[in-house]
């Protein structure tokens, strides 16, 4: 089992920064997407020899933090990446950001699929472009892509790019093989240039596969990968993520982007980090898996016991459970109910787009079964 570590006081931004994002502190977190646990020691171990150099000067990434990678998305993914499509980026949300700018003009539509991860929308929106959104369809708690309706809604617009959440955050939803080939028909028969974001494609429960966009694509599709060692291994304050790029083409027209804003390379300690999670962090990695679904199981059976109303859609794919309280809670009603009686804080569904999403929650799973026990207590107590 993973050791859970107590992060208030440590400027950890999900529990001491929530008086930015809720307007009050005292809350029990259950927002942002880290993890309350002690990374892998193999990780520390690593950044500690680095450190004990005791000299911090300009840093050259050896051939071992590509092949670490390149080894563990043919192992874990069966996805074999070439060391030549490997690019850099501070963060895939970077990523996606300057994704957008590379792949479309200020005022091309850019569609997403509802709800989706809310920076998908500061993509487009802040970058001066039309966001377009096709709502994914609730059935039965499990979503599902609207594939007329994505098409139509590209054609009617012009849409120039498509980005892709794969895992889909927060609807906990894997994408079969057969779905992400009719979204890249779609994309190839329409002109749309394609963003996947695969940051959650390490953490898959149930027996579910995830398949890399990558593995179907074509040499001349103009599709981004992006994905990290961030969210699997809980080392995001590191800031080191990838970019794939099997289309040369497209490698060129990233490489004269980035070169034009200087920010090609990371830091020492996110190179170093990343190495180390990918060569040793798997049997870790299971472990924390096993205490994230077991959060889940509970939360769900739990709910189902006391409020058999709360709607928990199936945990396919990441660590956040994205929950439906509204037939216990009226939308306009529901951070206050959250805040002011559980005092608690979760992604709120809105966030997410549209009103569709108004009653629903997203819960970080990623902390101690008594943070979840609690979680619950609070909830069940307060709406019975």
């Amino acid at each position: 089992m993973p050791e859970y570590i107590k992060r208030s006081g440590t400027d950890s931004a999900k529990w001491d920064g929530l008086k930015q994002t809720f307007g009050e502190e005292g809350l029990l977190p259950f927002w942002v997407a880290d993890m309350d646990f002690r990374v892998d020691s193999h990780i520390e171990e690593a950044l500690r020899a680095y450190l004990d150099t005791g000299a911090y000067g300009y840093y050259t990434v050896p051939d071992s933090y590509y092949d670490a990678f390149i080894e563990w998305e043919k192992r874990e993914h069966g996805l074999f990446v070439e060391r030549e499509w490997i690019r850099f980026t501070p963060g895939v949300v970077s990523g996606f950001h300057f994704a957008v700018n590379i792949l479309t003009e200020p005022g091309d539509a850019v569609i997403l699929t509802t709800p989706v991860y809310y920076p998908f929308m500061n993509a487009v929106k802040n970058n001066g472009r039309k966001m377009i959104c096709s709502e994914l369809v609730n059935r039965d708690s499990r979503y599902y892509i609207d594939f007329e309706d994505f098409e139509r809604k590209i054609q009617e617009n012009s849409v120039k790019a498509f980005i892709l959440c794969s895992p889909h955050n927060p609807v906990s939803r894997i994408w079969s093989e057969d779905e992400l080939k009719t979204l890249l028909d779609i994309c190839r028969r329409n002109g749309v240039a394609l963003i996947s974001d695969e940051i959650h494609h390490d953490l898959v429960f149930g027996g579910n596969t995830h398949t890399p966009t990558l593995s179907l694509a074509d040499e001349s599709d103009r599709i981004i990968m992006f994905t990290a060692a961030s969210k699997t291994f809980n080392i995001a304050a590191f800031q080191n993520s990838f970019a794939v790029i099997k289309n040369p083409q497209l490698r060129e027209e990233w490489d004269r982007f980035i070169g034009g804003i200087r920010t090609g390379s990371g830091n020492p300690l996110g190179y170093i980090a990343t190495e180390a999670a990918y060569r040793y962090g798997k049997p870790w990695l299971e472990d924390v898996k096993e205490t994230i679904y077991g959060n889940y199981q509970y939360i769900k059976e739990q709910f189902a016991e006391d409020l058999p109303e709360v709607r928990v859609t199936p945990l396919e794919a990441t660590y956040l459970a994205w929950a439906d309280l509204g037939a216990y809670v009226k939308a306009g009603e529901l951070e206050d109910f959250i805040q002011k009686k559980c005092r608690l804080a979760f992604d709120y569904g809105t966030w997410f787009g549209g009103d569709r999403s108004s009653t629903f929650i997203r819960i970080n799973l990623a902390t101690s079964r008594e943070n979840i026990e609690e979680l619950v207590r609070r909830i069940v107590s307060n709406l019975k």
